[in-house]
Order: structure tokens, then C-alpha cells, then sequence
């Protein structure tokens, strides 16, 4: 027996006849998940209580131990009635995860795109916001300001999938997320926010880190203002 199906026979004790559906999402659901990340699970549940809570509190250790991530537990009408709060989260539970257990619970529901758009708004403009405080805050120092640009890309490969999936793509690599962003925004834009995206897989030296900041914040204002127009 694997771990996601201990994780179902222990919600089965516990929930019962309540348990509604239990889905694997994110990049185990896709089979891209490197050894060491934690497998992402959500139970649909018809309610949850805080009896429901204090049993899973005492099986989370084991869990843990298993490689899982503690599950995402979440009532039906809750979930549906959430999708305009957490569109870009839940948008990417539906879009990819594998069914373990009950009817595949998304089937009818969707995420509006205007959704997807307002809440990529508030991502990539405080990206904008959080990269400008930031160099403030280096005081132009080298050494700190390639420290910024190197620990925002992570988030900003987040972004460019959040607003080409609003495009209604589905890139997954840094250089197919940068050849979407050349698109929307222009090849001098998508240069600077490809050696970005980049950044995991190829370090850059500190000074050419630094160097590139003032056109990666200018790119990242240019991507601010293509999902705010975005229609």
C-alpha cells in the first residue's frame, strides 16, 4: 500500500461516509515531481469539524513521514463557493490533478477568466512593488541586488504560468513561459524576463545579476500593465 492510499484509508476512518473525493494535484498529478517534493492531496469533504481536525492532527506526523504534504481538507460548497477568492490556486487543482477516490469532484465547475485576471493583477504588481523596495533596500549593493533578482525568480516563473494560463496556454519549462512572454510583451522585454526564468538552471555572476535590474523591473512593469488591459 503507497502513501496516498494510507492517506485515503485514514480518511475513510475518519470522515466515513462524508469523505467525498480525494485527488493528488500539482506536479505529482502531472508526473514531472522531483523525488524530494511532498505529494499535494485535497479531500472534498461534506463538512469539516474540529473533531475532524484534532484526528488528522494525530495522523500528521505519519504523513509527513510518508512524504505527504498535510491534505488540503475543504467542503463542497465551500470549494465551489472559493473559486473567485482563490482562482489561481484552485484554477490549477482543477486543470491538473488524478482522481484517487469518488467522482471526479470539478467536473462542472470553472474558474472565471476575469478572476484569473484580478488576482495575476495583484500578483504581478506586487512583484513590481516588492522588487522596487527591495533594490531601496540593497542600497545598490552588488552583491544584494543579484541576491533579489536571483530569489525573485521563483516567483516570478509562477507569475508567467498564472498569466499564460489567463492566455489560455499551458507552458511548463522557463524558456516555453519565456517564449509566452516574448510574446505578450516584446522580444526586448522577453529576453530580460527569460534570463530571469532562467536562474535556476543557470546562476548568473553577481554583477551580471545586478546589471540586468533596471530592464527586469521595467519588464515586470510592462507584464503589470499587460494583465491590467487584458481583456
Amino acid at each position: 500500500m503507497g502513501a496516498v492510499d494510507r492517506l485515503l484509508a485514514d480518511l475513510r476512518v475518519i470522515y466515513a461516509a462524508r469523505l467525498i473525493s480525494l485527488v493528488v494535484y500539482g506536479r505529482h498529478a502531472a508526473g514531472t515531481a522531483p523525488p524530494d517534493l511532498p505529494i499535494h492531496t485535497l479531500a472534498l469533504v461534506h463538512d469539516v469539524g474540529f473533531a475532524d481536525l484534532e484526528a488528522c492532527a494525530r495522523q500528521a506526523r505519519r504523513w509527513q513521514a510518508d512524504g505527504l504534504a498535510v491534505p488540503l481538507m475543504i467542503g463542497r460548497r465551500e470549494f465551489a463557493r472559493s473559486l473567485d477568492v482563490f482562482p489561481l490556486e484552485f484554477g490549477a487543482i482543477i486543470s491538473n490533478h488524478r482522481l484517487v477516490f469518488g467522482d471526479d469532484p470539478f467536473q462542472s465547475l470553472a474558474v472565471k477568466d476575469q478572476d484569473v485576471r484580478r488576482a495575476c493583477e495583484i500578483d504581478v504588481k506586487g512583484h513590481v512593488l516588492h522588487l522596487r523596495e527591495s533594490y531601496v533596500e540593497s542600497r545598490g549593493e552588488l552583491s544584494a541586488v543579484a541576491r533579489i533578482v536571483e530569489a525573485s525568480a521563483a516567483a516570478l516563473r509562477t507569475l508567467a504560468g498564472n498569466v499564460a494560463r489567463l492566455d489560455g496556454q499551458s507552458p511548463a519549462s522557463p524558456a516555453a513561459l519565456a517564449s509566452h512572454l516574448t510574446t505578450a510583451l516584446g522580444p526586448a522585454y522577453g529576453r530580460t524576463l527569460a534570463t530571469v526564468l532562467a536562474l535556476s538552471d543557470t546562476p548568473l555572476a553577481p554583477a551580471d545579476a545586478a546589471r540586468i535590474f533596471p530592464d527586469y523591473l521595467a519588464a515586470a512593469e510592462a507584464l503589470a500593465w499587460y494583465v491590467d488591459a487584458w481583456k
